[in-house]
């Protein structure tokens, strides 16, 4: 039962969405619960809501366990506590560092000047 509700119920991307004039950012995270397959409150979308001055960027890599023994390379954001650098939480941001470079540049972007300063896609 747990792995058809997983393969069911479980979301194809978890979504970041930045809010400039709160300065916060709002992680929708998933949860399961393999005890209780057949709860409501184990299963399901969470929000957790962090400050934006309190985010890092961090690029990672790692060698995984792949048929060809291959590099993964991945960008996290990280939840450091105010005022240091103790990390409180992690949550995945981008698969590769080039796009998650990309994608943290645009982010601090519309954080800082606003929505009219993001490129404009075709």
């Amino acid at each position: 039962m747990f792995i058809w509700r997983m393969d069911v119920e479980a979301p194809r991307d978890e979504p970041i969405r930045f809010n400039r004039v709160r300065r916060k950012v709002y992680v929708y995270r998933f949860h399961h619960d393999g005890l209780r397959p057949f709860s409501r409150t184990a299963w399901g979308v969470r929000t957790e809501v962090y400050d934006w001055d309190d985010l890092r960027a961090e690029a990672c890599s790692v060698y995984g366990p792949m048929g060809s023994g291959g590099l993964i390379e991945t960008v996290t954001l990280a939840v450091v506590k105010p005022g240091t650098h103790h990390v409180i939480d992690r949550f995945h941001f981008a698969h590769e560092i080039q796009q998650g470079e990309m994608y943290w540049a645009m982010a601090q972007l519309f954080m800082q000047q606003g929505p009219q300063a993001l490129p404009t896609f075709p």
